[in-house]
């Protein structure tokens, strides 16, 4: 044979032989699936719900025009701090300081009138005092006249006083009797007149009340041409100008807007929280705010308002309002008080709230991506000779297909046999990446975390490999 022969014989067995070794080393790798691993570990565990919102004060107020008029004045300018009470802007004000001016001078002249009305009463008084004076000193002069003529006339009976004396204390008497009638004539007419003094004082006085009455009214029309801050704030927003007119609302129309007012003491992130979320909100919760235009800063802050209406996430309509049902995502509002805001701070500002909903200290967790989950009849080993004709002959029990069907949450555990057993397990809070584990496995138990894809699709049971290199990226 030729050497020529020899050496392509020679090359073709070594070809064969090595076909034949890969072919082996294939066939024993059949079945053989590629996975990743971790740990079940104990660590400290923390809960955290975030959402995003902007920064809003606690209370402001929207200061809208109550008169009618051009605007005058702006003593403020935006951003200026105002204390309760200032004078922030004025409205033309012309008609309602003459009313007042008339109104003053109507008080004037009836206070002046009721001056007078007074003085006349006092008078009146004076004069039916002098009267009722003067009346009963001469019924004291009657009594004494009446001795005198009793005196008179027993001693003329007598015969031991003259008769001249005895008419003359009689006619005396008598006279003394018209003067007393005479004077009760006068103090009935003066006390008729005081009461008509007094009448018409009370006259006077309420005329009094009602122009000081009507004063009030008016002070109040021209109080409303002027705007006043109603606390202590900042002015946030001034959308109008000096010479604009304003109007006050009516019953269906807003009024114009002179301005807001907002109490920068308190400092709130009002942040919607999705609705898978909302039940692990609670108030009082410690939350972590950051705010976009205030980079590299982390603000401490606690949960003080959690909102019971879901709002549709599309159009920020609450979702009981909307006309249409939907399926879509709905939000809830929450609102995260800022315990120490920078004064930088500003009304609007986006933000975004990470809310701790809870801790756990030293449990066991797993990575989130190694929960999986899998219907009961995939977990139980078929029996022996269960192919399609058996199955077709078997009548199928509704019930034992309903329980087949139930699916378990659970990871796979890689077993010192090199194959993945499903185990069941029960999950507690979820971290940013790990989730806790009560119970179904402990700790340093080896389970498979990855690739997505073999968690999704991988059967119980199943021989692998672990490969926990990282893929080789790309080159450039």
């Amino acid at each position: 044979m030729k050497p020529k022969w020899k050496v392509v014989i020679t090359l073709v067995a070594v070809v064969l032989a090595g076909a034949g070794v890969y072919a082996s080393t294939v066939y024993s790798k059949r079945g053989v699936v590629t996975v990743q691993s971790g740990s079940v570990v104990r660590q400290d565990l923390t809960s955290i719900v975030t959402a995003s919102g902007e920064i809003k004060p606690k209370n402001y107020i929207n200061i809208g025009a109550n008169a009618m008029g051009d605007l005058t004045e702006l003593l403020v300018k935006e951003g200026d701090h105002v204390q309760k009470g200032q004078l922030l802007a004025k409205i033309e004000d012309v008609q309602p300081q003459a009313d007042v001016r008339a109104q003053e001078a109507t008080l004037a002249s009836a206070e002046a009138d009721s001056s007078a009305a007074e003085y006349q009463v006092k008078a009146a008084d004076d004069n039916l005092l002098t009267m009722q004076a003067g009346l009963e000193h001469d019924k004291a002069d009657l009594e004494r006249m009446k001795a005198d003529l009793d005196r008179a006339e027993s001693l003329f009976k007598e015969g031991l006083g003259p008769k001249q004396d005895y008419e003359l204390k009689k006619y005396t008497y008598a006279a003394q009797l018209a003067a007393i009638q005479q004077s009760e004539a006068r103090v009935t007419q003066a006390r008729a007149q005081r009461e008509e003094q007094a009448a018409n004082l009370a006259s006077m006085q309420r005329r009094i009340a009602m122009a000081r009455a009507n004063l009030v009214r008016i002070n109040d029309v021209l109080h409303k041409h002027n705007s006043y801050a109603p606390l202590d704030g900042v002015v946030t927003n001034l959308p109008v100008r000096v010479g604009e007119s304003v109007v006050p609302g009516l019953q269906n129309q807003t009024g114009t807007l002179i301005m807001t007012i907002a109490d920068m003491s308190l400092i709130t992130a009002e942040v919607k929280v999705d609705e898978t979320d909302i039940v692990n909100v609670q108030l009082g919760q410690t939350a972590d705010i950051t705010i976009d235009a205030i980079p590299n800063k982390t603000f401490k802050g606690h949960v003080t308002e959690i909102g019971n209406t879901a709002i549709l996430r599309s159009t920020g309509v609450a979702a009981s309002q909307s006309a249409i049902s939907s399926q879509e995502a709905k939000d809830f509002k929450v609102v995260v008080a800022m315990d120490d805001p920078p004064d930088e701070v500003r009304p609007g500002l986006s933000c975004t709230a990470k809310i701790t909903t809870a801790t756990r200290q030293n449990v066991l967790t797993i990575p989130i991506q190694a929960l999986t989950v899998r219907q009961k009849g995939d977990l139980e080993p078929k029996p022996a000779g269960s192919g399609s004709g058996a199955q077709a002959a078997t009548k199928i029990d509704p019930a034992a297909e309903k329980a087949r069907k139930e699916e378990v949450q659970g990871v796979f555990v890689i077993g010192n046999n090199g194959q993945a057993v499903f185990h069941k397990v029960e999950t507690g809070i979820t971290g940013a990446t790990d989730i806790e584990v009560l119970s179904g496995l402990k700790e340093n138990d080896q389970i498979i975390t990855g690739t997505y894809q073999v968690i999704r699709t991988i059967r119980n049971e199943a021989q692998v490999k672990v490969d926990n290199k990282s893929p080789e990226q790309p080159k450039t």
